[in-house]
Parts: C-alpha cells; structure tokens; sequence
C-alpha cells in the first residue's frame, strides 16, 4: 500500500508540473510530439484575426487547402478583429473537438483564458505569426523574422536617400508603428530603428513632426484609416510651411496606402512634387500596383504560402507522432515562457524586382499584377 501511494503522489506531481507544457523543443531543431493516434479526432482548428487584409485570407485558405489534402478535418474561423469574438469562435471549436489550433491573435495578450482551455482539452496550440503573451500555454511559433523585416524597411529608406553612400541630408522622415497589441510591432520597430537611428542621431535624417517614440507612431489594429488621420495631422501641424516629406517609414501595406492618400490629397505625386520613398510590407496587390505605377516605393514580401505550409507541416508532423522542426530553440520570449518556432525570411521588393519574384514565388499571376 505504501508503495502504491508513493506512486499515486509522483504521478499526480507530475501531471501537476506540466499541466501547460505541451510540447517542447529538445536537442538540435526537433522537438518531440507527445499525442498518442488513438486520442486524435482528425479536427483541426484555425484562428485568424481578420479579413480586411488579404494576407490572412490567402493563409487561411492555404493552410485548410493543405491540411485537408492531409486528409484533417479544418474548421476556419476569422474574428474580424474582435477578441470577444475570436475567443467565441474559439471556444466552439474546443466543444466540437479539435487536436490542434493554429490562432493568429487579434491581440496576443488577450487569450491567456482561452488558450488555458484550449491546451486542458489536449491540443496542440501553435502561435501564427503573432506571439500568444503571457502564457505557458502555447507550443510553438510560426513566423518570419521580424526584426530582418524592419531592417529592410529601414535600410531601403538609407539606400534611396544616398545616406549609406555620401549624402549628408539633412532629409525629412516620418514613422509609422503597426498596432501595439501585435507583439511583431516591436520588433519590426527595432529593426527599421538599427538603419534609420545613427542617420537620426547625426541628423542626416530629421522627424520634423517630433514623433519619435513608438508608442508616438503606433497604428491601432494596423487601420489604414487611421493611418492616414495621423499623417494628415502630420502633414497640417508640421509641414505647412513648405517643407517636404522625403520618406516615410510604413511597417504594413494598408498603413501605406493610408500614408499615400494623405499625400497626394495636398499635391504630392503631381508634376511639381514628387512623391517621398514610402515603404510597405506585405506585398499586396493594391499596394503592388502602386509601386510599378511609382507611388508606393517598396514593400516586403513576406510568402505567406511559405509560412501557411510550415504551420501545416507542424500539425502533420504531430498528429503522426513525428518530431517536430524548429529552428528557434526556446527563442521567444512571451513574457512566461521562451517558445520555440519556426522563423523564415523575407524578400525587400520595388519596382525593379516586384513582377519577377510575385511571379516566380507562385503568388500571382502576371495578369493578377497587370491586368
């Protein structure tokens, strides 16, 4: 009897240690699945915030393409950039069952509750290309590399301006944040921050607006409306004078656009003033355009395909038992815990290279572009 109590109490101290582990990384760039065939009901869930921005459409779509052609069972839901509703959405997957959850947050600090429930129902729980904060509950990360991103933002701002080359400016540079609810928003933030600010700091490059602080710079729920409400505001409290915008800093396509609009609403754009180098990420169609018809500058072309098949390849991987790739071992850092994930690369676009590499990644079609 004792010997079977002692038993009891190292297993219930067990079970009571992991209770929001899941699973983890071990050696090398594998990490090991833990559920067993016989407790998997084929279901997997997907969870994307919203979809006003293509992108998430086109990987919502990719990765239920990919999992069903697995032969899983996909229930797709977007929150529409509601939390209520995202956790709503959520929480009816879990009544129905699912093994795993793919979830791009509208707010990654948001979800502690839901994601609590969702690792106690057994499934895996991989973060999309949002970080889950302030939780133990979430396995992996699915993502590029931010900051990377930020630094070819930041950098082709540098390299347009001539500043990397001899040019001494001084030229005038406006910045916009993504949303601060989006862990990535930091860290595109400092990337852009690694090229623009010794050029700032030497005042080859000035942000006559004063606005320097992320927080400044921040663009709720990456609105493009918003967006350009800030750079009209911009554009009347601080270059009434005369003065010219040279570049400005967008971490996203839809803050872009905005961006754009405000600028050419006051005569940027026309035969007498040229638009400033304006930036972007996520290679959009609109914002595409833009830039073969010379308005937008650049974006970053992050192949979501790319990223929709990593995800999809993790839920394969552990519904088989397989071991799971990564290739951060516990790197980031949400607060609770350091999650390990899958990060990818990205590809700085403009007019010169866009038509090839949209092409020749699969991503459009020359008539999508074009037509």
């Amino acid at each position: 009897m004792k010997k079977f109590l002692a038993i009891v109490m190292a297993l219930t101290l067990l079970f009571a240690t992991t209770a929001c582990s899941g699973t983890s990384a071990t050696s090398g760039s594998k990490a090991a699945a833990t559920s067993t065939a016989s407790e998997k009901t084929g279901r997997i869930g997907i969870s994307m915030p919203t979809q006003s921005s293509q992108r998430w459409i086109i990987e919502g779509n990719e990765m239920k393409r990919q999992l069903e052609d697995m032969g899983y069972e996909v229930d797709l839901q977007y929150g529409e950039d509601q939390v209520e509703y995202q956790v709503n959405q959520i929480e009816n997957m879990l009544t129905k069952g699912i093994d795993a959850l793919i979830v791009g947050a509208i707010d990654g600090s948001a979800m502690t509750d839901i994601m609590k429930k969702t690792k106690d129902s057994g499934a895996l729980v991989i973060a999309y290309d949002r970080l889950l904060m302030n939780t133990d509950c979430v396995d992996y990360y699915v993502t590029f590399d931010s900051i990377n991103i930020g630094e070819l933002q930041g950098g082709y701002i540098v390299d347009k301006l001539g500043l990397e080359s001899g040019e001494k400016g001084p030229f005038n540079v406006e910045l916009f944040a993504g949303s601060l609810d989006d862990n990535n928003t930091i860290l595109y933030w400092e990337g852009a921050m690694n090229k623009l600010q010794p050029y700032i700091d030497s005042g080859a490059l000035v942000v006559k607006s004063g606005q320097t602080d992320m927080n400044q710079c921040a663009t709720l729920r990456w609105d493009g409306a918003e967006a350009q409400k800030r750079m009209d505001n911009i554009l009347s409290g601080t270059y009434s004078d005369g003065s010219r915008v040279d570049a400005v800093l967008s971490p996203y396509d839809g803050i872009s656009i905005g961006v754009l609009s405000s600028l050419k609403a006051i005569g940027y754009g026309s035969e007498n003033q040229a638009l400033p180098i304006v930036t972007g990420q996520d290679a959009e169609l609109p914002s595409v355009k833009s830039i073969l018809n010379g308005e937008q500058a650049q974006t970053v072309f992050i192949n979501v395909l790319n990223l929709a098949g990593v995800a999809s390849t993790m839920v394969d991987q552990y519904m088989k038992g397989e071991e799971i790739e990564v290739n951060k071992v516990d790197y980031y850092d949400n607060g609770v815990k350091k999650v390990s994930g899958m990060a990818i690369n990205a590809t700085s676009i403009d007019k010169d290279n866009a038509l090839d590499e949209l092409v020749n990644a699969g991503y459009y079609t020359k008539e999508d572009i074009l037509g």
